[in-house]
């Protein structure tokens, strides 16, 4: 028997190149999926000479075209920093639409098993906490926030649909906070905002007063329990993170220690809509996945540190704002 064949897009994006990674260590034959409009190629380059992978320059939101046999399909394809999806909102909207439709389409032709990323975003603001599976979310859908909030929560109802309707092999995995070496520095999320304004000698920015919560969960243990969940047989959602909490001017405080800078935390107003808790309840996938983080929020930070403190001088004085920035994801 050959290796299993596997379809990831958004393949060199923070995620996608995590997970060709593993399946290449897996064995599989892995093809690999990006247009590269916020993916970046050096993120997947040592993959290039291997002979089990593969690279399609390829936008999802258009028909796809894969030849011969496929086993699995990894939709992880969209913006998913608030300074890309405020930047580039129609094009979120269509990787969450057009593009889950194709990737749907071509696993029916397949009879391939298609797993898709979803986002903690779908509860937008939170009423319930920790949140948990059967919680439908408080989310505006025409706030700053709502292409993306509302690109996943259509995917997951397409991809509900061509289950039910079609009997495809779907899994949904609902991703909390995830962070780790290939992050964009300047993409608007709190740690790498974070870390960057400490490299840079620059004071660390706290959106509204600091109360406001995330969970962190380390990328090689998010990446385990995708793996665990494409391998299950449950089709509904499932959350994935660190039920670590932490409040974000307690996380700016322990960056300061990580990094030993001098400088200060400063207070801006917080952005519209932003969520004040994000706590995932992971009983769901301890119980069917026998899945649980093992990477403490300290080990994990002192890896991603490392792999920021070696990038160059271009990359940390980099820019990548917008009219939005300091949105915390």
């Amino acid at each position: 028997m050959g290796r299993k064949k596997i379809l990831i897009t958004g393949a060199a994006g923070f995620l996608g190149s995590h997970l060709c990674d593993r399946f290449i260590k897996d064995d599989y034959h892995v093809i690999g999926m990006d247009n590269l409009i916020t993916g970046r190629l050096e993120n997947i380059q040592h993959l290039f000479p291997l002979e089990n992978f593969e690279f399609y320059h390829h936008d999802v939101s258009k028909f796809i075209h894969v030849p011969g046999e496929l086993d699995y399909i990894l939709h992880f394809a969209s913006p998913a920093s608030p300074i890309d999806y405020l930047k580039i909102p129609i094009q979120t909207l269509k990787v969450g639409s057009l593009g889950i439709h194709n990737c749907l389409g071509l696993a029916r032709n397949k009879k391939a098993r298609v797993l898709i990323a979803s986002t903690s975003e779908v509860y937008g603001d939170p009423e319930v906490h920790p949140q948990k599976e059967s919680y439908w979310g408080n989310v505006n859908p025409i706030g700053p926030r709502g292409v993306y909030d509302e690109a996943k929560r259509f995917q997951e109802a397409m991809t509900m649909a061509y289950h039910t309707y079609h009997g495809l092999e779907t899994r949904i995995v609902r991703i909390f906070n995830t962070y780790g070496p290939r992050m964009r520095l300047n993409d608007g999320r709190v740690l790498p905002a974070f870390i960057g304004q400490a490299l840079r000698g620059e004071d660390l920015t706290v959106f509204g007063d600091g109360s406001q919560t995330r969970s962190f969960c380390y990328v090689d243990d998010l990446i385990d329990g995708i793996v665990k969940l494409l391998h299950s047989d449950y089709a509904e959602p499932v959350n994935i993170g660190n039920p670590d909490e932490i409040s974000i001017g307690s996380f700016a405080e322990e960056i300061i220690k990580l990094t030993g800078t001098t400088q200060k935390v400063t207070y801006k107003e917080l952005p519209q809509n932003d969520p004040k808790q994000r706590q995932p309840d992971i009983s769901l996938a301890e119980k069917i996945l026998g899945w649980s983080p093992k990477v403490s929020r300290q080990e994990g930070l002192k890896i991603t540190y490392e792999y920021f403190k070696n990038l160059s001088e271009d990359e940390l004085y980099k820019k990548e704002h917008n009219n939005f920035e300091g949105y915390i994801k």
